[in-house]
């Protein structure tokens, strides 16, 4: 079935949670330049094309001492130049919605997406202002269906602060892209991108980001991640983009999502809603059931089952004797060597508790923040998205609040037409029932904003229907 017959099936609109904008650059660069001057304008000129120049001619012993992981190449559409065109011209995306089966799109950057590594802060903030203008001013003639999301660098939290403040008052944006993992040079290590850690913003952060998610709840705003996992850990290969690419964004919001939950985020400010987007949803309900399996093993009281102080030392002995072969008995006066490891019984008490930060007393806390404050951005090709609504897997009979994420801009969607048709084999499978496929569609992605602001859809295409969900709920 094609888009407009799936459209007649529907009794219900299609927002697209992560549609993806090409940023026309001559655009962005006179924003910098008039904002903060024309020398910067050139660095993020040079920038723009500095990843595919830098690794030329170097052989792959130099890219590692450097740091250099393979990115991004030939990532947006060029045979179909008509899709090439759609996503860098706003009116031209606005004329082509029906044909694509979308009534609300919030639109992501591509560009924009750069701004969260930059390291240079005087380059950062003005790329970061200037993208932000850029989206307001290309796409207000198109709000009532097209929403872009502005860019909020998150470095420091002052710095996020102050750019929130501006994208919203003074350009009236309402959905916002935060960095969600900074890579932070280790202490001594400056300059070396070998050498960098990551902070996820949450637990063991360099900074405390509280003060940024208050300003969230102030003004309504639901934080949403789009973290790549290439550059660190085992995505760092310097041939291979594709290899570094697989399960990236699944990694990179997974370990923002651990953050966020271990460093008590998401229990101090149960208000807010957070998107962690294309990286699918079954790695969010592995680590639901991940974590529910930890807290049931490793809780503050049942940890005391691994407490080196309750081991009956005259018991082992005794069973040693019984059982042990030579091996064992020979050496049973050495006993004491084997039983530190792994179990050493000066612990310091007070890293005992590894929940207090996170707020999380018992199994249905854990449940309650995962199917109430995270929502998940899926691609329309991944039948996977169909593990989020199966209650005879998730704990406690669960649903995770997985949403339509169409990805149109890039290399993922050689098609824009095909992602509605795409999503549909979900329900030509039977995946999915039609009210699941109602909330992937549509219910969920109008949770996630409207959960911290009911007013996010109006003045949209779907405003009335986002009202009369919201109505039906209460």
């Amino acid at each position: 079935m094609d888009a407009a017959a799936i459209r007649e099936e529907l009794d219900h609109p299609v927002i697209d949670a992560d549609g993806h904008i090409i940023e026309f650059i001559p655009a962005i660069r006179d924003l910098i330049a008039a904002d903060a001057g024309t020398a910067l304008a050139d660095t993020f000129q040079a920038m723009s094309t500095a990843a595919a120049t830098a690794r030329r001619g170097l052989s792959n012993d130099q890219r590692r001492s450097n740091g250099m992981s393979r990115t991004g190449w030939w990532g947006v559409p060029t045979r179909n130049t008509l899709d090439r065109a759609t996503a860098m011209l706003p009116r031209l995306l606005y004329n082509r919605l029906d044909e694509i089966g979308i009534d609300v799109a919030l639109l992501y950057p591509t560009v924009g997406l750069t701004v969260m590594a930059v390291d240079n802060t005087e380059l950062r903030r003005a790329l970061a202002r200037a993208c932000n203008r850029y989206y307001a001013e290309a796409y207000e003639k198109y709000s009532d269906r097209l929403l872009p999301v502005g860019v909020i660098p998150t470095y420091d939290p002052d710095e996020a602060i102050a750019e929130l403040e501006y994208a919203t008052k003074e350009l009236g944006l309402r959905g916002f892209l935060f960095g969600g993992l900074v890579l932070r040079y280790a202490p001594g290590h400056e300059g070396d991108r070998a050498a960098r850690w990551v902070d996820g913003l949450g637990l063991d952060s360099m900074h405390d980001y509280d003060p940024l998610w208050q300003k969230c709840a102030e003004l309504n705003v639901s934080p949403t991640f789009h973290s790549t996992g290439i550059g660190f850990g085992s995505r760092v290969s310097p041939t291979n983009y594709v290899a570094n690419h697989i399960g990236n964004f699944a990694a990179g919001t997974e370990a923002v999502l651990r953050s966020l939950f271990f460093g008590g985020v998401m229990s101090r400010f149960p208000e807010l809603r957070f998107a962690f987007l294309e990286g699918g949803v079954a790695w969010g309900c592995n680590l639901l059931s991940d974590i529910c399996g930890h807290f049931e093993k490793r809780n503050v009281d049942d940890i005391r089952h691994y407490d080196p102080a309750n081991l009956d030392r005259a018991l082992l002995e005794s069973l040693v004797a019984d059982y042990g072969d030579p091996m064992f008995t020979d050496r049973a006066d050495r006993l004491s060597e084997t039983l530190s490891f792994l179990s050493d019984p000066n612990e310091e008490v007070d890293t005992i508790d590894e929940w207090k930060l996170s707020g999380i007393n018992s199994k249905a806390d854990i449940v309650k923040i995962f199917t109430d404050q995270c929502f998940f951005g899926c691609e329309a090709d991944d039948p996977m998205n169909a593990i989020a609504f199966n209650e005879d897997i998730n704990p406690d009979g669960s649903r995770l609040r997985a949403m339509f994420a169409s990805d149109i801009g890039h290399w993922d969607v050689p098609d824009f037409t095909g992602v509605l048709p795409e999503a549909w084999e979900l329900i030509e499978d039977e995946l999915v029932t039609r009210d699941q496929f109602s909330d992937f569609m549509f219910g969920n992605v109008a949770r996630l904003f409207t959960g911290t602001n009911p007013d996010f859809f109006n003045g949209t295409a779907v405003e009335s229907q986002v009202r009369q969900l919201l109505a039906n709920e209460t």
